[in-house]
């Protein structure tokens, strides 16, 4: 029977809300991309309606989304487990999209427990799927059983047996090919969830521990969404230690805790592993010093104290000195009394290093102990800026900001007023790039004033904007097919609109609005207020030394965008400008960077006026002592049209300025 026809016909056997009729009709009309957020609708309005996620797996199917089919027939199947035929599509599913196991178990089930139809279908599935996976075990295994070393071929059978339903025979060749390559921290996560799958939940946590802590930040993101949301015990850390020694991230984790927990002892001997792994790492031989002198043992701890003075690392070596200075008062005080001093160098030297986690420990500690440095307090602001956690850092700046000392307050204050506008509930922004163009001898001006709300921890804000955009020239003759029409070179209007726009995902950002375009000019027509829609998505980032950067160096940025604006016939608008230049060193508070522009603009409807390249070099450049958003460009570019193959010369001389409270 045809999918269609099975929909249809499902859907005379169930109870279905309101909005399912109209996903039937689209799926009748074979419109599948209206059909399947209809269907969603439904199914937000009765999500216990395993017709309705069926029928929407079908429709994924039909549409070509096998994967997101998938996952509505197993939503089905939670719903209702006796309904074999969905089960037995379920299992093809699972094993087109190399859910082998998956589709293996249920085919198992089926074969097991289901009606002598099904029995017949999911046995002939199984023996398909397990003779080659049979084969491929015993292939496999006689090649380790000549080749132990042989990375690819532990991969190999570990996999097949993980889609054979082995979970053990798979953690066990997972676990040969992470000791032959440790630095493939994929592994671990493989690891974990075969582990898992046999029951071994320590493990399987202990691996998802590491894998977390770790330098690839892919492998570490997934783990942190599969692992417990608590910090690890020390049985754990130590567990998963044992099987990822040379973590030493993790190894730090587990001293601090020690040291939280009083533990001492174990602190001093995770820190004598850790200096003994990594005699390089001065940090941790200070550490271990410290932690010995302050037990009275000045003989073990002039061991590493030695070490770090031998080192030539000016920080380390003054705290150093002055901790034996302080030596013999220790008699007196306790060990506490000498951690600070060291805790702030400490926090300086991890965040010098980008032990970012190390860097929060120690400089929390400074300010517990003396809460009037200002400079812990700057620190630590920044180190949560890195560490993505900018409502404590906003917090941090906030209080460093009232500084005496000049210096902090002015960088602390930049900071926070830089932070504030993404936690504050009203935000105002304006934005303003004039520039004369040579090309068209005529001045050209953009701006917005925009006012956004904050909805709690929602990943979107509403706004209310008001954009400008205009020129002077009143318009250009243009020749069109003999006729001579005035074309314009803006859209001389104000656009006023309600939107939506969300945060910053990985630099990118996405927003619409809608509203209207209230005109100030007759030209290109006679239109007072037009209704207008507008959508787009954004990209930009930056590489090197940047304008705002001290240092001089070579630098690189590119601002993408893609903008669907309903009154040019409905047309989505794509460019992207590029420069890669050198930042000069800044001379008497003037910054100044030399690049040249690589710049393309293409739309959907490949209109010729909207399609073209354009490159040439540029300067931009600004004084220190105007406001950081203020900017001054010069570009000569030689662009050609794609469609025609025309060119021209053009040069634009500008400012950007935004101001955002």
């Amino acid at each position: 029977m045809a999918i269609l026809a099975i929909c249809l016909l499902s859907r005379a056997h169930a109870q279905i809300p309101e909005p399912a009729a109209k996903a039937y009709e689209a799926l009748r009309a074979k419109d599948y991309d209206a059909a399947i957020p209809l269907f969603r609708e439904a199914i937000e309005h009765a999500p216990a309606n395993a017709i309705l996620r069926q029928d929407l797996g079908y429709t994924y199917l039909k549409a070509g989304e096998n994967e997101a089919a998938r996952d509505q027939f197993a939503a089905a199947l939670r719903l209702d487990p006796s309904a074999e035929r969905i089960a037995l599509e379920y299992a093809f599913l699972c094993y087109e999209t190399r859910k082998t196991a998956e589709a293996r178990r249920t085919f198992d089930r089926i074969r097991t427990t289901g009606s002598p139809e099904a029995r017949v279908v999911a046995g002939q599935a199984l023996e398909n799927i397990d003779r080659p996976l049979v084969e491929g075990i015993a292939r496999w295994g006689a090649v380790v059983a000549k080749s132990p070393q042989d990375f690819s071929a532990h991969m190999e059978l570990a996999r097949l047996a993980e889609g054979h339903n082995d979970p053990g025979l798979a953690a066990q060749h997972y676990m040969a090919a992470w000791e032959l390559r440790p630095g493939e921290r994929q592994l671990l996560l493989d690891l974990a969830r075969a582990w898992q799958d046999a029951g071994r939940m320590e493990d399987s946590r202990a691996a998802l521990i590491a894998a977390a802590r770790g330098s690839e930040p892919w492998v570490a993101e997934q783990a942190r969404e599969l692992a417990p949301q608590r910090c690890p015990y020390a049985p754990e850390f130590r567990r998963a230690l044992d099987l990822d020694p040379a973590n030493f991230g993790m190894r730090r984790e587990l001293i601090f805790l020690l040291l939280e927990v009083k533990q001492t002892d174990e602190a001093e001997r995770e820190l004598r592993i850790l200096t003994d792994m990594a005699p390089q790492d001065m940090l941790a031989a200070a550490q271990l010093g410290f932690l010995l002198l302050a037990g009275q043992d000045r003989a073990g701890a002039m061991v590493y104290l030695d070490r770090v003075l031998k080192s030539g690392d000016p920080e380390l070596v003054a705290r150093v000195k002055a901790a034996l200075k302080t030596a013999p008062e220790l008699k007196q005080r306790s060990a506490v009394p000498t951690q600070p001093v060291s805790a702030k160098a400490m926090g300086q030297r991890s965040y010098a290093k980008a032990y970012m986690q190390d860097a929060a420990r120690y400089l929390e500690v400074a300010h517990e102990t003396d809460p009037a440095d200002d400079e812990v307090m700057l620190m630590l602001g920044w180190v949560y800026n890195v560490l993505q956690q900018d409502q404590i850092a906003l917090g941090w700046f906030d209080q460093a900001r009232r500084s005496p000392d000049r210096r902090i307050a002015s960088e602390a204050g930049r900071a926070y007023h830089n932070l504030r506008p993404g936690f504050a509930r009203w935000r105002f922004t304006v934005w303003a790039l004039p520039f004369y163009s040579t090309r068209w001898d005529d001045l050209f001006s953009y701006g917005q004033i925009k006012a956004e709300y904050r909805l709690g921890k929602l990943p979107f804000r509403p706004y209310v904007s008001v954009r400008f955009l205009g020129d002077v020239r009143a318009g250009i003759p243009v020749e069109t097919r003999g006729a001579q029409p005035v074309c314009c070179l803006s859209e001389k209007s104000f656009v006023t609109g309600v939107g939506v726009e969300t945060r910053y995902w990985h630099r990118a950002m996405a927003w619409a609005e809608a509203g209207a375009a209230i005109r100030y000019s007759s030209i290109p027509d006679t239109g007072f207020r037009v209704q207008d829609y507008r959508a787009g998505v954004s990209y930009s980032r930056g590489w090197g030394s940047l304008l705002g950067s001290e240092s001089p160096g070579f630098f690189a940025e590119s601002h993408d965008d893609a903008v669907f604006v309903s009154r040019f016939g409905n047309d989505t608008i794509a460019y992207s400008q590029n420069q890669a230049g050198y930042t000069v060193r800044p001379l008497a508070g003037l910054r100044v960077q030399l690049y040249g522009n690589a710049n393309l603009t293409v739309d959907s409807k490949r209109q010729p006026w909207a399609n073209f390249a354009e490159a040439g070099p540029g300067l931009r450049f600004r004084w220190a002592s105007m406001p950081p958003a203020l900017v001054f460009t010069v570009n000569a570019l030689r662009g050609v049209y794609l469609q025609t193959t025309k060119s021209f010369n053009d040069v634009r001389v500008g400012f950007w300025y935004a101001l955002t409270r």
